[in-house]
């Protein structure tokens, strides 16, 4: 029989459907039932489900058009992200290049209306751009702009077009621009330095040009209404503990939907927007990842908890679940704090003290939460205690603690894994001999520089698709990730060079003491293959003892086997030097 953490991750799964706003029972979502995450279109008028992508790293980017009749993907090469929009009919067929004339380049959003789409792209030599696609003529190009720009957002009507820009160079704090689709604008909003503006979408009413925005004129953020064709704005007074991370406008616009997170758990509330009065819906303890109010007024919601495996939710029932066997349960979180600091731990059901895994989150604007995670489980299921530290960066816990990094990254978030290794080891959860610094991404980051900056604390170290070299990094990166490092670190390797210096890897690489494994995808366009390849180069000359799994995808995978491989060789890596129990 397949052991259970293999079937953590062999179990079929799917995300919560997007609909047609003009045809709301032609749905498309994604599902990696084929063994890949790809698209899938779903007809509910016939019940028919069709899995409408196929590519050899999978499909995780697309979008439905207004009318229903198109569906949209994103192709890349082995996931490096760079790439051109394609369209297919819904009902199948062949799938063309949406808009030839445009250059190949990251995509920074899409939004396919009736009779044309925007399409946001980012090119180097360029920053971003953002065209008027209409198929068979000739793409417009409406805004251009050295610095990042996000999803553009269109109105109902199709009159307006709203845009999340960093033109003021801080990509952490944006701010807003209305414009029609001839490039002309309408309206600004900005609340300057430190405070950023996020679209939520504009009034599902037909002629009703007002738009939701997650503000952040208070520590946590929160929401207004902008009409902005009349300059009117209204903040609405909803006192909730935590972070607004999500709304949605219920049918009649009448009322908001909003998720909130808080502590690494999120809840649905119902508001009136008349009444300003707030009504909970219930979902019970664990996340809601993405929720939507369909045009009858019934919300569908992703939720999953720690030891309960993820489902969409119609109202109080199940949506649909996919064919197989589904996901063996986890081990519930337990909560902890430290210093100030809030942190998850999932532990084995065996005497302690047990071998211990720090799985340290990426972003680092994310978070961990209350969630099924089939790694976590895992490393459970092979006798492992697993901490989840929500570090100064991560979201859920306001502003001051989300931009705590800007010019100081690295060492923060170090200090506040620290505090939480002190009392794991005081407690008597952990094996002082068999603890492990891991992590993904901006966690794999922070485990090599943990690994140098706090060598007496780690017995192991586990970097997947990590950065290790900050300034060959940024040299590598596509331009939105280098508009990030400029607002993290304050600027360019080129005005900063000392702290990009300081908080890299590379510097800190000779105080290893403790053999490394690395995994790193050769088409990564996030954590690039030749920075890390030059942070293996400098561990070979220090005679640090390494092991360098590569695999030819991007930031990560969207196939379940290769994932599946990389969870085995991780566990199988500490298997091998500190004597926990090989993988099954």
């Amino acid at each position: 029989m397949t052991a259970a953490w293999r079937r953590r991750f062999l179990a079929p799964s799917v995300s919560t459907p997007l609909w047609a706003l003009d045809a709301p029972d032609r749905l498309m979502y994604r599902s990696n039932a084929s063994g890949k995450w790809e698209l899938h279109t779903w007809d509910r008028t016939t019940g028919v489900r069709t899995q409408a992508t196929e590519r050899p790293e999978g499909t995780l980017q697309g979008a439905i058009d207004r009318t229903g009749k198109w569906v949209w993907w994103f192709d890349d090469e082995r996931g490096n992200e760079l790439g051109r929009w394609m369209i297919q009919p819904f009902a199948g067929g062949e799938a063309r290049v949406a808009a030839p004339d445009v250059p190949q380049a990251y995509t920074t959003g899409l939004t396919p209306c009736r009779s044309f789409a925007v399409m946001g792209l980012s090119l180097m030599e360029s920053g971003t751009r953002v065209y008027i696609v209409q198929l068979g003529a000739r793409s417009r190009l409406i805004y251009q702009h050295r610095q990042w720009a996000g999803e553009p957002d269109v109105s109902r009507d199709e009159s307006l077009i709203c845009l999340t820009h960093a033109e003021r160079g801080d990509m952490l704090h944006p701010a807003l621009r209305v414009f029609t689709p001839t490039g002309r604008t309408v309206a600004d909003l900005d609340d300057g330095p430190e405070c950023g503006l996020t679209s939520l979408g504009w009034s599902p009413v037909a002629g009703d040009n007002r738009l939701l925005v997650l503000h952040e004129r208070r520590d946590a953020p929160a929401l207004l209404v902008w009409s902005a064709q009349s300059g009117d704005l209204r903040e609405l007074p909803i006192d909730l503990q935590g972070d607004v991370e999500g709304a949605d406008w219920y049918p009649d616009a009448s009322e908001i939907l909003v998720r909130r997170t808080y502590r690494g758990r999120s809840e649905l509330y119902r508001y009136n927007l008349s009444s300003e009065s707030l009504r909970r819906i219930p979902t019970g303890p664990g996340t809601v990842r993405v929720a939507r109010v369909r045009p009858n007024g019934e919300v569908w919601y992703g939720w999953s908890s720690s030891s309960a495996p993820p489902e969409v939710r119609a109202g109080d029932g199940v949506l649909f679940r996919p064919p197989g066997d589904p996901a063996p349960a986890g081990v519930a979180y337990s909560d902890h704090d430290v210093a100030g600091v809030h942190f998850f731990i999932a532990e084995p059901e065996r005497p302690r003290p047990h071998p211990t895994i720090f799985m340290v989150h990426g972003g680092p604007t994310a978070a961990d939460l209350d969630i099924y995670h089939p790694a976590v489980q895992a490393w459970v299921d092979h006798g492992f205690a697993v901490l989840l530290v929500n570090y100064r960066g991560s979201t859920g816990y306001g502003r001051a603690w989300r931009d705590a990094l800007q010019g100081d990254p690295g060492f923060p978030e170090l200090k506040d894994i620290a505090a939480a290794h002190d009392w794991v080891h005081a407690s008597g959860i952990a094996d002082p001999a068999r603890v492990i610094l891991s992590g993904e991404s901006w966690g794999g980051y922070l485990t090599l520089l943990g690994l140098g900056v706090q060598p007496e604390r780690w017995s192991l170290g586990i970097a997947a698709i990590p950065m290790a070299d900050c300034a060959m990094a940024y040299e590598d990166v596509a331009e939105p990730l280098q508009a990030y490092f400029r607002a993290l670190f304050g600027g360019p390797p080129s005005e900063v060079q000392a702290l990009y210096a300081e908080r890299s890897p590379l510097t800190h690489a000779g105080r290893i003491r403790v053999p490394v494994m690395i995994l790193a995808g050769e088409n990564d366009p996030r954590c690039p293959i030749r920075q890390i390849e030059h942070y293996t180069a400098r561990l070979e000359e220090l005679g640090k003892p390494y092991e360098l799994y590569r695999f030819n995808l991007g930031h990560g995978s969207a196939v379940v086997q290769e994932t599946v491989r990389q969870v085995e060789a991780q566990i199988a890596f500490a298997a091998r030097c500190l004597g926990t129990p090989a993988p099954e």
